[in-house]
């Protein structure tokens, strides 16, 4: 077991028992992209690595979606529903408003023992959630909890900016954590940052408090996201190297130690430039952005949910997460799974 010099070990660990995901049947390819703006399948293959990304009904809302996820998470992790003490929906697409997300979530699944809250920290918000309920049960506070991310990205796209409209796509993934007292396993440390200076990289202006609903917009366009491309890859290889390296100095790991570094996955070009700059072998970067697109706060849990599923990530492995959003926010967790 690995840990940084000096540190007290916690008297309980937050373990990942189980993971869930789930992305709408509806999928919109690169080919069916180009029928709606001027762009092409190889065009956004090159630029951001994705194929295919799947769409949301009318009828499947991000609640419904996190339902879905958290259905299956606690099913893999033998948990009842009414055991379940903390829900934290992480998204920027919610249900309404309010209440939060993660409110319906659990009406959905009958978790009346839980309190619960909604996470916004864009495409960083799993991460973040994780790093917060692991507060909670490391100090005995929880024994069971759910961490959800869920988007439904594509009700917030601008579908005539060409730029940005290739690139989101919906789902939802979550795991449950559980209170153990096996120090060799569980979320081992975590990494949170942000810099608000950087707001507008990332942002969705309307209809908050500055734009509020029933004041003129001077542009439209401001409840649609908008993106400033380089700024955000820039900032986003600077800033998942430094998490990530962090996280190995913190806790003396070598690259043999990693069996998975798991990206937000935001873009092909940006994961691949990370893993080059850490010299990370291509069997310990898992992207798979070709089937699903970039899905913020759910491209890191649905990750996982996939490694573990295809059996990439196994039982005493050391994971890293990592990830990068609006914010501008980043972070990093290590895990023996």
């Amino acid at each position: 077991m690995h840990k940084a010099i000096g540190e007290r070990i916690p008297p309980y660990r937050a373990v990942i028992t189980g993971n869930g995901s789930f992305v709408p049947a509806k999928t919109l390819t690169n080919d069916d992209v180009a029928r709606i703006v001027d762009t092409s399948d190889e065009w956004i293959t090159t630029r951001t690595g994705i194929k295919v990304r799947h769409i949301a009904t009318d009828d499947e809302t991000t609640a419904y979606l996190a339902t879905e996820a958290a259905k299956r998470a606690l099913a893999k992790a033998s948990v009842d529903a009414r055991d379940v003490e903390l829900i934290v929906v992480a998204t920027i697409t919610p249900e309404m408003v309010f209440p939060s997300t993660a409110s319906f979530v659990q009406r959905s699944i009958g978790a009346k023992k839980a309190w619960v809250f909604d996470l916004a920290a864009a495409c960083s918000g799993f991460v973040y959630g994780l790093s917060i309920v692991q507060q909670f049960i490391e100090n005995g506070r929880l024994k069971n909890a759910l961490v959800i991310g869920a988007e439904t990205l594509t009700k917030i796209t601008n579908w005539k900016d060409r730029t940005s409209c290739i690139l989101f796509g919906d789902g939802a993934g979550a795991v449950v954590l559980q209170r153990h007292d096996d120090g060799r396993r569980g979320i081992l440390y975590s990494t949170m940052s942000s810099d608000g200076e950087q707001w507008d990289a990332l942002n969705c202006q309307a209809h908050g408090s500055r734009y509020p609903v029933g004041r003129e917009l001077d542009d439209p366009d401001k409840i649609y996201m908008k993106i400033k491309g380089r700024q955000v890859y820039q900032q986003a290889v600077r800033r998942i190297v430094e998490a990530v390296t962090e996280c190995m100095d913190h806790y003396g790991l070598h690259i043999d130690d990693v069996g998975m570094v798991i990206s937000h996955q935001m873009n092909a070009r940006i994961i691949e430039s990370v893993a080059k700059r850490l010299e990370l072998p291509d069997e310990k970067v898992f992207i798979n952005i070709a089937e699903y697109g970039n899905t913020s706060a759910a491209s890191v849990p649905i990750a996982f949910d996939e490694c573990v599923r295809t059996g990439k990530v196994k039982r005493g492995d050391i994971v890293i997460f990592v990830a990068f959003g609006a914010g501008l926010t980043w972070g990093a967790n290590v895990i023996e799974y």
